[in-house]
């Protein structure tokens, strides 16, 4: 059965203002379950985790069901589902607890393939831990960041892998389990950076040999919470910073302040309008996530060979990344036009992009972008369409 795309745009009410939505890897739109969410967790009244009143119950059961949800998202256990304000955030976090295990010589590998969410953190770690640095290179020309380098990386002082699932700019995926299965034989930990890869298929942490899974529900039609996904056990042995009288189980003890309950209601409320995307998938919540993530995964690589064809069909137009193994997320330049004013122009079309670095701060510099302002970014999601494609290609081919 093919993807239904217009009962999926109908769930969501910005659409109907008539622009192209090209900028979801910075952040989609929300369906109107989601919003719906929302409201009504305020509506129904809540109160703090640990009362006893009905409205504190509400917020005990919001929060266990988003650990459920986010589970079942990434095929992760609830317990070992820490939830935060953002990806960030929580990589910093993350990162200074690790580092506390960390001796003077231990060494971390970061890739320059990823967003600087999973760079910096264990850069910054390493340096107040006396520990080394080690790069995984990018290909320039292809985009692809080759996974037999990292036999040479690897030794046994080798701490952590970061690595990312996807680049959130040119959509390169790197072969994962092949990394982490290295990081795993020489006695390293992964941290695995999945925002960009989330949005565009199914996700199994386990297939993928993440010991850590980051994503931000914001890049999947959910409200801005972030949550790294690992082993319950493997939490319970990282002893974070937190105050004295707050919660000490995990994954409570990676978590600072109250949580926004009302949000997390909508994430639940996310993970299940992804879950039908394909009103033909049966099953279980992550049986029908794994099989409607699986069609709107070709939905986008459909759509994207369009737009990808013919971007490169014109000749005052520069694609980036060539890999094998793409999210549907286009990079490029314009000949004569910088970035912004590709950006601008296309507004001005009422179509939305990004332009910059946006974050691959080490790729831009690789590709020797960066000090000229970059590229431009289309990505597409589940949501989007032909007719977006099609005014975008329409609104560049303006600008020879």
């Amino acid at each position: 059965m093919p993807f239904d795309v217009t009962r999926v745009r109908d769930a969501y009410p910005a659409l109907a203002d008539g622009y192209a939505y090209l900028d979801g890897a910075a952040g989609t739109q929300v369906p109107s379950c989601v919003i719906s969410a929302i409201s009504g967790a305020y509506e129904a009244g809540l109160g703090n985790a640990g009362g006893a009143f009905p409205a504190s119950e509400r917020a005990v059961a919001i929060t266990d069901s988003f650990r459920q949800a986010a589970a079942d998202l990434v095929g992760g256990e609830p317990a070992g589902v820490v939830l935060g304000p953002n990806m960030t955030t929580l990589t910093y976090r993350l990162a200074a607890a690790l580092a506390d295990t960390w001796r003077p010589g231990d060494e971390v590998i970061v890739s320059r393939l990823d967003h600087d969410a999973n760079v910096r953190p264990w850069v910054q770690a390493a340096a107040r831990a006396g520990a080394v640095v080690r790069w995984a290179e990018v290909d320039a020309a292809t985009g692809e960041l080759p996974a037999d380098q990292y036999a040479g990386l690897l030794t046994e002082r080798t701490r952590l892998v970061a690595v990312s699932a996807a680049s959130n700019v040119i959509g390169t995926r790197p072969d994962v389990p092949a990394i982490t299965g290295m990081a795993r034989s020489a006695g390293a930990l992964s941290y695995v950076d999945g925002v960009h890869a989330t949005p565009h298929g199914p996700v199994d942490v386990r297939a993928l040999g993440a010991d850590f899974y980051a994503t931000s529900a914001y890049k999947w039609s959910g409200p801005h919470i972030g949550m790294v996904i690992a082993r319950p056990a493997l939490l319970e042995s990282l002893r974070p910073d937190k105050l004295v009288p707050s919660p000490d189980a995990v994954p409570e003890r990676f978590e600072l302040g109250t949580p926004p309950y009302a949000d997390l209601a909508g994430v639940t409320a996310a993970v299940d309008h992804l879950a039908g995307l394909d009103d033909a998938a049966m099953g279980s919540r992550r049986e029908r996530i794994l099989a409607s993530m699986t069609a709107a995964e070709r939905h986008e690589q459909r759509l994207f060979g369009v737009l990808l064809g013919g971007l490169d069909g014109m000749r005052h137009v520069t694609t980036y990344g060539k890999a094998a193994r793409r999210t549907a997320t286009a990079y490029f330049t314009v000949a004569g036009h910088t970035p912004q004013q590709v950006a601008e122009h296309l507004a001005s079309r009422r179509i939305n992009v990004w332009n910059g670095h946006n974050y691959a701060w080490e790729l831009t510099g690789v590709l020797g972008i960066r000090d000229a302002g970059s590229a431009v970014r289309a990505g597409l999601v589940h949501y989007n369409d032909e007719s977006d494609v099609g005014r975008l290609l329409e609104a560049v081919a303006e600008l020879t």
